[in-house]
């Protein structure tokens, strides 16, 4: 369920059809009138919304070295579909840092909520976890292959420069200088 929404988000219009149902993405068409009166179909994908963790453990951000089936090995920051209806995103967020990582921490923050394609009704949803509590063993899916690992913020400077980083580029981390920058940033409410 979405509760935060980015500023300017256009989601798919009511009274769309959905003209394909994938694993991943739907397609929708509508017919838009146009400004010369004129009607032509649009079209818009839709898919889960995701949810991205930066999770401070002992003053380092937990990064995952991670490999898929037809991937190579890349690095990425915990995260996954929010696709339980029931959810809300930092339910969502919580789930899937607890299956990839084993971890829970007591504080969260949603830092940025954006959509990354004009034409998909998806919403990336990234918040910041911190003040760890405990960890179990991750329980991954048959379709990942994970090697958890912490990094301070100058070695994930260093990770972004490369081609084998994947979720990391368009970050946060990027603009922050120190993990008490990072902890003190505002709280995104869209």
């Amino acid at each position: 369920m979405r509760t935060v929404i980015p500023q300017r988000f256009e989601s798919i219009p009511d009274g769309a059809t959905k003209v394909f149902e994938g694993v991943i993405f739907d397609v929708y068409q509508w017919p838009q009138e146009l400004f010369d009166g004129t009607t032509k179909t649009f079209e818009m994908l839709k898919r889960p919304d995701t949810v991205k963790i930066i999770a401070v453990k002992n003053g380092k951000i937990v990064i995952l070295e991670e490999q898929q089936p037809r991937t190579k090995q890349f690095y990425s920051l915990p995260g996954g579909r929010h696709d339980i209806s029931t959810e809300t995103e930092r339910h969502a967020a919580e789930r899937e840092l607890l299956e990839e990582t084993g971890m829970q921490f007591a504080q969260w923050k949603l830092l940025r909520a954006t959509r990354p394609h004009v034409k998909i009704d998806w919403i990336v949803y990234i918040f910041l976890a911190t003040d760890f509590m405990t960890q179990v063993s991750p329980e991954l899916d048959g379709g990942e292959k994970i090697i958890l690992t912490l990094k301070t913020l100058d070695e994930i400077r260093e990770i972004n420069a490369r081609a084998d980083r994947h979720d990391l580029g368009d970050c946060i981390l990027d603009r922050v200088h120190s993990i008490q920058e990072l902890i003190d940033l505002p709280a995104y409410h869209g």
